[in-house]
Protein backbone atom coordinates (compact mmCIF):
# COMPACT_ATOMS: atom_id res chain seq x y z
CA UNK A 1 0.00 0.00 0.00
CA UNK A 2 1.11 3.55 -0.60
CA UNK A 3 0.85 6.65 1.43
CA UNK A 4 -2.33 7.51 -0.08
CA UNK A 5 -3.48 4.16 0.89
CA UNK A 6 -3.90 2.84 -2.68
CA UNK A 7 -2.89 -0.39 -3.90
CA UNK A 8 0.67 -0.47 -6.09
CA UNK A 9 -1.46 -0.62 -8.83
CA UNK A 10 -3.63 2.11 -8.36
CA UNK A 11 -1.04 4.37 -7.52
CA UNK A 12 0.50 3.61 -10.54
CA UNK A 13 -1.89 4.35 -12.26
CA UNK A 14 -2.51 7.17 -11.05
CA UNK A 15 0.99 8.73 -11.46
CA UNK A 16 0.79 8.08 -14.90
CA UNK A 17 -3.06 9.54 -15.66
CA UNK A 18 -2.90 12.96 -17.34
CA UNK A 19 -5.09 15.88 -16.31
CA UNK A 20 -7.36 16.45 -19.42
CA UNK A 21 -10.14 17.73 -20.75
CA UNK A 22 -12.56 16.83 -23.19
CA UNK A 23 -12.22 12.64 -24.54
CA UNK A 24 -10.91 10.78 -27.27
CA UNK A 25 -9.31 12.11 -30.11
CA UNK A 26 -10.10 15.63 -29.06
CA UNK A 27 -8.96 15.74 -25.36
CA UNK A 28 -6.65 17.98 -24.27
CA UNK A 29 -3.55 17.41 -21.88
CA UNK A 30 -3.76 20.22 -19.62
CA UNK A 31 -0.39 19.24 -17.37
CA UNK A 32 1.25 18.89 -20.99
CA UNK A 33 0.42 22.28 -21.80
CA UNK A 34 0.86 24.20 -18.60
CA UNK A 35 3.93 22.50 -17.97
CA UNK A 36 5.66 22.65 -20.79
CA UNK A 37 4.55 26.42 -21.94
CA UNK A 38 5.63 27.71 -18.29
CA UNK A 39 8.61 26.29 -18.81
CA UNK A 40 9.36 27.34 -22.32
CA UNK A 41 8.38 30.89 -20.73
CA UNK A 42 10.75 30.68 -17.94
CA UNK A 43 13.94 29.18 -19.56
CA UNK A 44 13.59 31.36 -22.75
CA UNK A 45 12.57 34.30 -20.84
CA UNK A 46 15.89 33.86 -18.51
CA UNK A 47 18.13 33.34 -21.76
CA UNK A 48 16.19 36.70 -23.11
CA UNK A 49 17.28 38.74 -19.98
CA UNK A 50 20.70 37.70 -19.69
CA UNK A 51 21.38 38.46 -23.38
CA UNK A 52 19.92 41.86 -22.78
CA UNK A 53 22.52 42.00 -20.21
CA UNK A 54 25.09 40.20 -21.12
CA UNK A 55 28.65 42.65 -21.15
CA UNK A 56 31.73 42.60 -23.33
CA UNK A 57 33.67 41.93 -19.81
CA UNK A 58 33.54 39.10 -17.78
CA UNK A 59 30.35 37.47 -17.77
CA UNK A 60 28.82 36.15 -14.80
CA UNK A 61 28.00 32.56 -13.93
CA UNK A 62 24.78 32.24 -15.83
CA UNK A 63 26.08 34.17 -18.83
CA UNK A 64 28.98 32.09 -19.18
CA UNK A 65 26.75 28.93 -18.64
CA UNK A 66 24.59 29.96 -21.32
CA UNK A 67 27.35 31.18 -24.02
CA UNK A 68 28.61 27.76 -23.43
CA UNK A 69 25.50 26.15 -24.50
CA UNK A 70 25.10 28.10 -27.13
CA UNK A 71 28.40 27.75 -28.39
CA UNK A 72 28.30 24.27 -27.90
CA UNK A 73 25.45 24.19 -30.21
CA UNK A 74 25.94 26.25 -32.64
CA UNK A 75 29.60 23.80 -33.30
CA UNK A 76 26.95 21.04 -33.44
CA UNK A 77 24.85 22.63 -36.20
CA UNK A 78 28.22 23.55 -38.30
CA UNK A 79 29.83 20.68 -38.08
CA UNK A 80 26.64 18.91 -39.48
CA UNK A 81 24.13 21.27 -41.37
CA UNK A 82 26.44 22.59 -44.31
CA UNK A 83 23.17 24.50 -46.24
CA UNK A 84 22.58 27.93 -46.04
CA UNK A 85 19.63 28.64 -43.57
CA UNK A 86 19.46 31.59 -40.26
CA UNK A 87 16.65 29.09 -38.74
CA UNK A 88 18.95 25.95 -38.29
CA UNK A 89 20.58 27.05 -34.89
CA UNK A 90 18.43 29.10 -33.06
CA UNK A 91 15.83 25.89 -33.95
CA UNK A 92 18.43 23.61 -32.48
CA UNK A 93 19.02 25.65 -29.54
CA UNK A 94 15.21 26.17 -28.59
CA UNK A 95 14.89 22.19 -29.31
CA UNK A 96 18.20 21.49 -26.72
CA UNK A 97 17.13 23.74 -23.84
CA UNK A 98 13.20 23.25 -24.11
CA UNK A 99 13.71 19.45 -24.20
CA UNK A 100 16.56 19.15 -21.75
CA UNK A 101 14.58 21.36 -19.08
CA UNK A 102 11.16 19.11 -20.13
CA UNK A 103 12.96 15.92 -19.48
CA UNK A 104 14.75 17.38 -16.39
CA UNK A 105 10.95 17.77 -14.65
CA UNK A 106 11.36 14.24 -14.19
CA UNK A 107 14.03 14.84 -10.97
CA UNK A 108 11.23 16.26 -9.11
CA UNK A 109 9.95 13.44 -6.43
CA UNK A 110 6.92 11.79 -8.04
CA UNK A 111 4.58 12.94 -4.95
CA UNK A 112 5.64 16.71 -4.86
CA UNK A 113 3.82 18.20 -7.35
CA UNK A 114 0.67 15.39 -7.45
CA UNK A 115 0.55 15.92 -3.44
CA UNK A 116 0.38 20.10 -3.74
CA UNK A 117 -2.30 20.05 -6.78
CA UNK A 118 -4.35 17.61 -4.21
CA UNK A 119 -4.82 20.09 -1.56
CA UNK A 120 -6.38 22.17 -4.87
CA UNK A 121 -8.49 19.48 -5.97
CA UNK A 122 -6.53 18.83 -8.59
CA UNK A 123 -6.28 14.32 -8.52
CA UNK A 124 -4.17 13.93 -11.43
CA UNK A 125 -1.06 15.60 -12.93
CA UNK A 126 1.86 14.24 -14.91
CA UNK A 127 4.77 16.83 -14.50
CA UNK A 128 7.08 15.88 -17.44
CA UNK A 129 5.55 16.71 -20.78
CA UNK A 130 8.09 14.19 -22.49
CA UNK A 131 6.47 11.33 -20.98
CA UNK A 132 3.33 12.26 -22.97
CA UNK A 133 3.26 10.77 -26.88
CA UNK A 134 1.29 13.95 -27.40
CA UNK A 135 4.10 16.20 -27.09
CA UNK A 136 6.77 14.12 -28.46
CA UNK A 137 4.54 13.38 -31.43
CA UNK A 138 3.81 17.48 -31.65
CA UNK A 139 7.44 18.39 -31.69
CA UNK A 140 8.74 15.71 -34.75
CA UNK A 141 5.60 16.45 -36.46
CA UNK A 142 7.01 19.90 -36.42
CA UNK A 143 10.67 18.98 -37.57
CA UNK A 144 8.54 16.50 -40.43
CA UNK A 145 7.02 19.73 -42.07
CA UNK A 146 10.01 21.67 -42.02
CA UNK A 147 12.09 19.12 -43.68
CA UNK A 148 9.31 18.77 -46.51
CA UNK A 149 9.00 22.27 -46.64
CA UNK A 150 12.73 22.57 -46.89
CA UNK A 151 12.76 19.85 -49.47
CA UNK A 152 10.47 21.81 -51.75
CA UNK A 153 12.24 25.14 -51.49
CA UNK A 154 15.62 23.82 -51.81
CA UNK A 155 15.40 21.52 -54.73
CA UNK A 156 11.91 22.64 -56.64
CA UNK A 157 9.13 20.57 -56.97
CA UNK A 158 10.89 19.16 -60.09
CA UNK A 159 14.14 18.16 -58.02
CA UNK A 160 12.23 16.87 -54.88
CA UNK A 161 10.23 14.88 -57.87
CA UNK A 162 12.84 14.00 -59.51
CA UNK A 163 14.86 12.95 -56.53
CA UNK A 164 12.03 10.51 -55.17
CA UNK A 165 11.60 8.81 -58.43
CA UNK A 166 15.02 7.78 -59.03
CA UNK A 167 16.69 7.90 -55.71
CA UNK A 168 18.01 5.37 -54.51
CA UNK A 169 17.81 2.46 -57.51
CA UNK A 170 17.43 4.46 -60.45
CA UNK A 171 14.26 5.78 -62.66
CA UNK A 172 13.04 2.64 -64.04
CA UNK A 173 12.39 1.10 -60.04
CA UNK A 174 10.26 4.12 -59.26
CA UNK A 175 7.67 2.19 -57.39
CA UNK A 176 10.24 1.18 -55.55
CA UNK A 177 12.19 4.43 -55.16
CA UNK A 178 8.71 5.95 -54.15
CA UNK A 179 7.67 3.05 -51.52
CA UNK A 180 11.21 3.11 -49.71
CA UNK A 181 11.32 7.08 -50.01
CA UNK A 182 7.69 6.95 -48.25
CA UNK A 183 9.05 4.50 -45.46
CA UNK A 184 11.91 6.72 -45.00
CA UNK A 185 9.90 10.01 -44.17
CA UNK A 186 7.25 8.24 -42.34
CA UNK A 187 9.87 6.44 -40.12
CA UNK A 188 11.59 9.86 -39.36
CA UNK A 189 9.11 11.37 -36.93
CA UNK A 190 7.86 8.60 -35.71
CA UNK A 191 11.19 7.29 -34.18
CA UNK A 192 12.06 10.92 -33.03
CA UNK A 193 8.90 11.05 -30.95
CA UNK A 194 8.86 6.80 -29.70
CA UNK A 195 12.99 7.45 -28.67
CA UNK A 196 11.83 10.59 -26.47
CA UNK A 197 8.73 8.97 -25.29
CA UNK A 198 9.83 5.96 -24.34
CA UNK A 199 13.14 6.48 -22.80
CA UNK A 200 12.06 9.35 -20.79
CA UNK A 201 8.56 7.09 -19.88
CA UNK A 202 10.92 4.24 -18.68
CA UNK A 203 12.84 6.69 -16.41
CA UNK A 204 9.39 7.67 -15.02
CA UNK A 205 8.16 4.33 -14.46
CA UNK A 206 11.40 3.65 -12.66
CA UNK A 207 11.00 6.81 -10.17
CA UNK A 208 7.51 5.40 -9.13
CA UNK A 209 8.42 2.15 -8.95
CA UNK A 210 11.17 3.12 -6.13
CA UNK A 211 8.60 5.47 -4.74
CA UNK A 212 6.58 2.40 -3.50
CA UNK A 213 9.60 0.69 -1.79
CA UNK A 214 8.95 2.72 1.24
CA UNK A 215 12.10 2.79 3.39
CA UNK A 216 14.64 1.66 0.80
CA UNK A 217 13.57 4.54 -1.25
CA UNK A 218 16.14 7.37 -0.81
CA UNK A 219 18.85 4.45 -1.07
CA UNK A 220 17.62 3.70 -4.63
CA UNK A 221 16.04 7.36 -5.71
CA UNK A 222 19.05 9.47 -5.46
CA UNK A 223 21.65 6.92 -7.25
CA UNK A 224 19.03 6.44 -9.96
CA UNK A 225 18.36 10.34 -10.15
CA UNK A 226 22.42 10.79 -10.22
CA UNK A 227 22.32 8.56 -13.69
CA UNK A 228 18.68 9.89 -14.59
CA UNK A 229 20.71 13.60 -15.37
CA UNK A 230 22.74 11.12 -18.04
CA UNK A 231 19.36 9.94 -19.53
CA UNK A 232 17.85 13.83 -19.68
CA UNK A 233 21.02 15.79 -21.24
CA UNK A 234 21.21 12.94 -23.99
CA UNK A 235 17.65 12.42 -25.81
CA UNK A 236 17.54 15.61 -25.47
CA UNK A 237 21.07 15.67 -27.26
CA UNK A 238 19.59 13.22 -29.63
CA UNK A 239 16.31 15.04 -30.59
CA UNK A 240 18.59 17.88 -31.60
CA UNK A 241 21.14 16.16 -33.72
CA UNK A 242 18.56 13.90 -35.49
CA UNK A 243 16.47 17.22 -36.32
CA UNK A 244 19.75 18.87 -37.89
CA UNK A 245 20.58 15.61 -39.40
CA UNK A 246 17.04 15.26 -40.61
CA UNK A 247 17.26 19.19 -42.09
CA UNK A 248 20.84 18.95 -43.25
CA UNK A 249 19.25 16.11 -45.66
CA UNK A 250 16.30 18.35 -46.63
CA UNK A 251 19.13 20.82 -48.00
CA UNK A 252 21.06 18.09 -49.84
CA UNK A 253 20.17 16.22 -53.01
CA UNK A 254 21.20 12.61 -53.88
Amino acid sequence: MSAQGQTSTEYIVHHLTNLKVGSGFWSFHLDTLIVSGLLGLLVFGLMWRVARRASAGVPGPLQNFIEMAVNMIDTQVRDTFHGKSELITPLAITIFIWVFIMNAMDLIPVDFLPGLLGLFGVHYFKAVPTTDPNATFAMSLTVFFLMMFYNFKIKGFGGFTHEVLTAPFGKWLFPINILFRIIEDLAKPISLALRLFGNMYAGEMVFILIALLGLAQPFLALPWAIFHILIITLQAFVFMMLTIVYLAMAHESH
